[in-house]
């Protein structure tokens, strides 16, 4: 894996201030092979020849035939099951590569799960249920496999490359949020640690798509400089501050005020910010927000454990919707949600704009599967597929 995530990260075109150059790459090469502490040539070896194979990866066999691996197919194998990594300077070394940044300079980060599919490995460890999407609409399926959370930066202008960051395996025990919140906490340290950003600089934009609990995530990640936009499902239920208390009148304060059902237009008020964007590709684009909706908490599920009050958790919730889709004539609304109180106009249209360029890491898990091969090897255990 990591032969493909430094090859992705080199050719993602860099930061908009300065370029990646050949002499970036050829630091992160000398880089990543100082980052192999045992079987260091045959993986390193292996490397060039994903680089340079003629035509898509289809096998291991196919890759020791071709003239950058000067080795046997049996020192391949043998790379790939004893080799060692050392994954967290790798990382520091991705990192410090020039990052990508938008027309203001912000650093936008894209998260999601790519699965590597283990259906006829029924003795390989760890292996969990991984959402697939099925051909046609509602044809979703749960198949076995090794479901990896990747954490890349979005490129700006009319390209659909991305820079991965990190790529880290979901194990059966693990809470998918608390974890994916320890990842983009580390990712944002090696950013700084790197001098990518500093005190002053615009907050990084960390996108997500529908299944993450975007709101929880903001609770976990509220001491970093970031913004959260998230895509939530259709049928949540949010709900407003409470009314101003009158004076005079007793009880208890009122924690929540009246409810936001996205799917009953009948409770959502007026919108504070209304815009509206003419695209290409979609027609009118019309997006509307509301200020201050927070989730309804329980001490239930994911909160259960959760010691004293419950928070309260303010966002923005944003309702996009356009005139057509690619095959689609009557596309549904999308519905957001980001992590800060209120927005202005021109921030819904950054939000929603930047929604649509998380959709680049989807064109990255194909070209690291059909092009590079990632999901090709028939490796034995878990370890040998992080490797």
């Amino acid at each position: 894996m990591a032969v493909d995530l430094s090859v992705q990260q080199g050719g993602a075109g860099g930061e908009l201030a300065r370029p990646a150059s050949l002499g970036d790459l050829a630091g992160f090469r000398q880089a990543f092979y100082d980052c192999l502490t045992l079987r260091a040539d045959a993986l390193f070896e292996l490397t060039d020849a994903v680089l340079c194979a003629d035509g898509p990866v289809s096998s291991l066999v196919g890759l020791s035939l071709t003239a950058e691996h000067r080795r046997g197919h049996g020192a391949l194998y043998d790379g790939l099951h004893s080799g060692r990594i050392q994954i967290d300077r790798l990382r520091r070394s991705l990192a410090s590569l020039p990052v990508p940044r938008d027309a203001e300079g912000r650093i936008m980060l894209a998260v999601d799960v790519s699965a590597w599919l283990r259906t006829d490995a029924a003795t390989s460890p760890d292996r969990l249920f991984c959402h697939v999407y099925g051909r046609g609409k509602g044809q979703a399926q749960m198949i076995p496999g090794w479901p990896y959370s990747f954490v890349a930066a979005l490129e700006p202008g009319r390209t659909s490359w991305t820079a991965i960051l990190d790529a880290l395996r979901l194990g059966p025990c693990d809470d998918a949020t608390e974890v994916t919140a320890a990842q983009v906490r580390e990712v944002i340290a090696r950013l700084q640690q790197a001098g990518h950003h500093k005190p002053g600089d615009a907050d990084i934009l960390v996108v997500f798509d529908a299944g993450y609990d975007v709101t929880r995530l903001a609770h976990l990640l509220a001491d970093l400089p970031v913004e959260l936009l998230g895509r939530v499902r259709s049928d949540r239920t949010f709900v407003f501050p409470p009314a101003p208390r009158r004076p005079g009148r007793a009880g208890r304060t009122a924690r929540h005020g009246p409810e936001f059902k996205l799917d009953e237009p009948s409770t959502q008020p007026t919108p504070e910010v209304a815009t509206a964007s003419d695209t290409s590709r979609y027609g009118t684009a019309a997006a509307c927000a509301w200020p201050r909706p927070h989730p309804r908490l329980t001490h239930r599920g994911a909160w259960q454990r959760h010691q004293g009050e419950l928070p309260i958790i303010e966002g923005t919730v944003i309702r996009l919707t356009v005139d057509r889709l690619p095959g689609d004539r009557n596309p549904k609304p999308v519905w957001l949600w980001y992590s800060r109180p209120q927005a202005t106009p021109s921030d819904v249209d950054r939000l929603w704009r930047s929604f649509l360029r998380r959709f680049d890491i989807e064109h990255t898990f194909r070209f690291l599967k059909q092009t590079l091969g990632w999901t090709r090897p028939r490796v034995r255990t878990p370890e040998q597929g992080d490797r």
